[in-house]
């Protein structure tokens, strides 16, 4: 059996991956964090064949928490962004797997962990100054750092959304919605999530319960009690409530 401990700031992909893992009858999950902080103590403290690690998390990311450890285990990241400098993952012997994570693409990350067990682990040192080289390329720092797309699930089909294409997201009845073309689709995200993970220069939260796309609002309409009403370029015309302590900030992003 591969040990393995799991690494992501979302407590629900931390569960799904656990459970594919768990489904696989090849690996033993020791442990797992939504804390990278919290998974560096775990880690010092139980030893495991492979680490499925998220990239991109709030205060410490998926590359500064591994220059942390030492010894390195293998590791398999996870990640949201096709532009992380894949190349080197290849390159160095490691593997990667893009969310919504697909059970075949798990099942080769799996094969190849069996293949490099017991043997040296890659050059980790070499690897991080690959991937800050990358990084640092003009304009690729900018085009990782958010995603450009989500994933819908809706049984065992998943679908892909341009978040281009979505006007806003919206949490109702313990659920989220990505609002595209007048139809819902639900999303394995919180709205305080998708706060954390999406470009602010286009989305922005106008209430507890919505994240509003910037590029998709045609107008504000004053309401009572000092509130806002925004109108949405949307066929429907779409209104949404703006919170009162969001109103300044939100005419400030449009510059209104």
């Amino acid at each position: 059996m591969i040990r393995a401990f799991v690494v992501d700031d979302e407590p629900l992909a931390v569960r799904r991956l656990k459970r594919m893992l768990d489904e696989t009858g090849r690996v033993e999950v020791t442990g797992s964090s939504s804390d990278p902080v919290d998974a560096l103590a775990a880690l010092a403290e139980t030893k495991v064949d492979v680490l499925f690690l998220d990239i991109q998390m709030p205060g410490m990311n998926g590359f500064e928490m591994l220059a942390m450890m030492d010894p390195q285990p293998l590791v398999v990241f996870t990640t949201a962004f096709d532009q992380y400098a894949l190349k080197a993952f290849e390159v160095n012997s490691i593997d990667y797997l893009l969310k919504p994570i697909e059970e075949r693409h798990l099942a080769r990350a799996l094969d190849k962990i069996e293949r490099l067990h017991g043997s040296a682990p890659p050059d980790w040192k070499t690897l991080l100054a690959q991937l800050t080289g990358a990084l640092k390329q003009p304009g690729a720092a900018l085009a990782a750092e958010y995603p450009e797309r989500i994933a819908s699930r809706l049984g065992d089909r998943i679908h892909i959304l341009d978040l281009a294409k979505v006007t806003h997201f919206f949490a109702q009845e313990k659920l989220t919605f990505a609002a595209i073309e007048g139809k819902n689709h639900v999303v394995d995200h919180t709205v305080s999530d998708l706060e954390q993970k999406l470009d602010p220069h286009h989305f922005f939260r106008i209430h507890r319960s919505t994240l509003l796309n910037l590029a998709w609002v045609k107008e504000l309409d004053a309401w009572f009690g000092g509130r806002v009403l925004v109108r949405l370029k949307d066929a429907k015309g779409t209104e949404l409530q703006v919170a009162r302590e969001r109103v300044q900030e939100l005419k400030k992003r449009l510059g209104a």
